[in-house]
């Protein structure tokens, strides 16, 4: 189980060098591992559940040539902790969704009568499809003042059917549509290709330059 107060240790990695510092020397050691976490998730505390919202970065990894490639997708994480008590939330039970680039923005391409929803299947196009599926759905409030945020997660390997719905506010949906678009260039990869045109590609060290958080589905 989850209080508040802890809730609030979920990561958010470190994003852009500042202007002319190297960001291989600011951000990552010699493995190409951070050398400091930041936490700063956007957390949404309701009577029923709770959602924490976060960017997760891009991995990179470095070409023979000395230039770098984005090697995994950034993405906006969500994660649903059921409530089990007053502000206490089951961090064991958590359910998380992983939002594209473009899935970002559809959301930040919402009106305040306007609905979405997305469908994540892992093992799509292969042998064991379906065992896992996960349906995300932004649904506007009838008198436009916010959101439904629901996540359904059937598992038929478990037998399990979960669904977690936390309402938004138009004043909290403000404050993620303004994170989603600061964030949108960093899990792109265009925040580190803007800064490399003034970074030396030979100070930075092999293989994956940044680590990539655990995914929806690797928990």
């Amino acid at each position: 189980m989850l209080k508040l107060s802890k809730l609030l240790g979920s990561s958010l990695r470190g994003f852009s060098s500042q202007a002319g510092m190297p960001i291989a020397k600011k951000y990552f050691e010699a493995d190409g591992t951070l050398r400091k976490k930041v936490f700063a998730p956007y957390t949404i505390f309701k009577g029923k559940a709770a959602l924490s919202v976060e960017p997760r970065l891009p991995t990179f990894s470095k070409l023979n040539s000395g230039g770098l490639k984005v090697e995994r997708k950034g993405v906006i994480m969500l994660t649903f902790l059921p409530a089990v008590g007053e502000r206490k939330y089951d961090w064991e039970k958590k359910q998380m969704f992983a939002l594209s680039a473009t899935e970002v923005g559809t959301v930040l391409n919402l009106g305040p009568s306007d609905s979405c929803e997305f469908f994540h299947d892992p093992s799509m196009l292969q042998s064991n499809a379906g065992e896992v599926r996960k349906t995300l759905s932004v649904k506007a409030l009838g008198d436009g003042s916010g959101y439904f945020m629901s996540l359904s997660v059937v598992n038929n390997t478990h037998k399990t059917n979960d669904r977690l719905t936390v309402p938004v506010t138009g004043a909290e949906f403000s404050v993620m549509r303004t994170a989603f678009n600061f964030a949108l260039p960093h899990i792109m990869g265009w925040d580190q290709y803007t800064n490399l045109q003034q970074t030396n590609t030979s100070e930075l060290p092999s293989g994956n330059v940044a680590q990539f958080a655990k995914s929806e589905w690797e928990r």
